[in-house]
């Protein structure tokens, strides 16, 4: 049964923006205030680091089953009632008296999050035709992208004047008002697979692999752990292909991913661009403190080139997607990340400097916005209304393990190359050895999604899909 029009798609769009902004901003302000927390509760590194690793940790395991979800139940109940569990989450997370709380609650905020973000982009595709989609997503990705990019600016400063709780107490009143706007104005949409079920075997095994090689790469550096956590977690995600492949109603039709090329090409574009881009801001925050001399505040400010650049560009982009096909537009913004990448990584030694560094950053933050927006718009172009809630969740979902590749990336670098250690003047040389091993590194994944992205253009050729 297909969808019938939701009632406001103002409501869709406003609601949705909201909450592209919420989530990111729970990721990188809460980041800020994590020594404020340690100190309160005498919390311990590990500790600390779980308080973030267990919100992207909740949103990577439940993506996918909650995108599927809304395709069997109705994308806005599920959206809806993740808004609910997200801001009250989020309220009582100013409240708590222990880091053990904390946590518990911490990974319930990024259940509700993932319930948001697995159907936001289902729901916008839904709202919108074709011929308009290009611009509400950029719009969307520029409300993701003002989350990133303004999360560290807050944090700091409500961390500093208020104290850290207030750090969460901040987007309540968005969540609650956005609460109101999608259950009052977003009505009439019909579930699009009223007679099919949830495959909860395959999402718990899904789950149970993620989870795996999620906390195997944050223990790389404790030695074989992390190798055999990682591995176990490849060998369920490898089963959960398998488990797809034979059950009535997956979560994934891999049938379907191995049919249209198109769309899986286009979601490993996106996974890759992730793994590319996101590990830098941590390589050049530390770059610019330890190596050129800058304090936080103006190492801030500097890497804060890199999303609004994107935040800028992504509008824009959404409006020419509409009247370009997007896998060319999405083939050049790869192609910049790209070159901007190679550039940082080759000057980053002894020709350094902060004009050239804040080009590279520009460079970067353009072509991501000018590859991202079409490339959403394509993966949704590429599917039926009924698989709308499976690609969301995909999109989401390779966002998430694009950071991790990322993350886990620079883990390895410094794990190889700097041992346990710390970054001083002494060990400048070796530091800047590692970023650039890094760097050239994330230029391959870049370079990866360049060859993907071209040839889902040849694959557009040959099946044709949706447009």
């Amino acid at each position: 049964m297909a969808d019938r029009k939701i009632s406001s798609s103002g409501a869709v769009l406003l609601t949705v923006c909201v909450a592209q902004f919420m989530v990111p901003l729970m990721l990188t302000a809460v980041g800020v205030a994590l020594p404020s927390i340690g100190k309160e509760f005498k919390a311990s590194a590990g500790q600390l680091g779980l308080v973030e690793q267990l919100y992207t940790l909740s949103l990577a395991m439940s993506m996918l089953t909650f995108g599927r979800l809304g395709d069997l139940v109705g994308r806005v109940r599920v959206f809806l009632i993740g808004l609910v569990l997200f801001t009250v989450m989020t309220t009582s997370l100013g409240f708590v008296q222990s880091i053990g709380m904390l946590l518990i609650q911490r990974f319930f905020q990024g259940m509700g999050a993932s319930m948001l973000l697995s159907g936001s982009m289902a729901l916008v595709a839904s709202a919108f035709p074709p011929e308009v989609r290009g611009r509400k997503i950029g719009i969307v990705s520029a409300f993701t992208y003002s989350g990133l990019s303004s999360g560290p600016v807050l944090g700091g400063f409500i961390t500093s004047h208020l104290g850290w709780r207030y750090v969460f107490w901040l987007v309540v009143p968005f969540g609650i008002a956005a609460s109101f706007l999608c259950f009052y104005r977003m009505r009439g949409e019909l579930r699009v697979a009223r007679s099919e079920s949830i495959d909860w075997q395959g999402s718990l095994i899904y789950a149970f692999g993620v989870a795996m090689v999620m906390l195997g790469a944050s223990h790389l550096s404790a030695g074989s752990s992390g190798l055999v956590m990682m591995s176990v977690g490849f060998v369920f995600v490898l089963f959960f292909g398998i488990w797809e492949t034979r059950t009535p109603n997956p979560l994934i039709d891999i049938s379907m991913l191995a049919k249209n090329k198109f769309f899986t090409l286009s979601c490993f574009a996106a996974m890759v661009s992730y793994a590319a881009t996101f590990g830098l801001t941590f390589f050049m925050s530390l770059y610019l403190q330890y190596v050129m001399g800058l304090s936080p505040h103006s190492a801030g400010f500097m890497l804060l080139l890199q999303p609004v650049t994107q935040m800028a560009v992504s509008p824009m982009v959404g409006r020419v997607t509409d009247r370009i096909a997007p896998v060319k537009l999405a083939n050049f913004g790869i192609g910049a990340i790209s070159i901007g990448l190679v550039l940082i990584a080759l000057t980053i030694g002894k020709i350094a400097s902060l004009p050239l560094i804040a080009v590279d950053l520009v460079l970067i933050g353009a072509g991501f916005g000018v590859f991202i927006t079409p490339n959403t718009v394509a993966i949704m172009g590429s599917v039926g209304m009924r698989e709308y809630g499976m690609a969301s969740g995909m999109i989401g979902t390779m966002r998430t393990l694009g950071m991790v590749t990322s993350m886990t990336t620079i883990t390895l670098v410094f794990s190889l190359l700097m041992g346990t250690q710390p970054v001083t003047n002494e060990t400048i040389p070796a530091f800047i050895s590692s970023m650039q091993v890094g760097l050239f590194s994330f230029a391959v994944f870049s370079l990866l999604g360049v060859t993907l992205s071209l040839r889902r253009g040849l694959a557009q050729k040959r099946s044709n899909p949706a447009p």
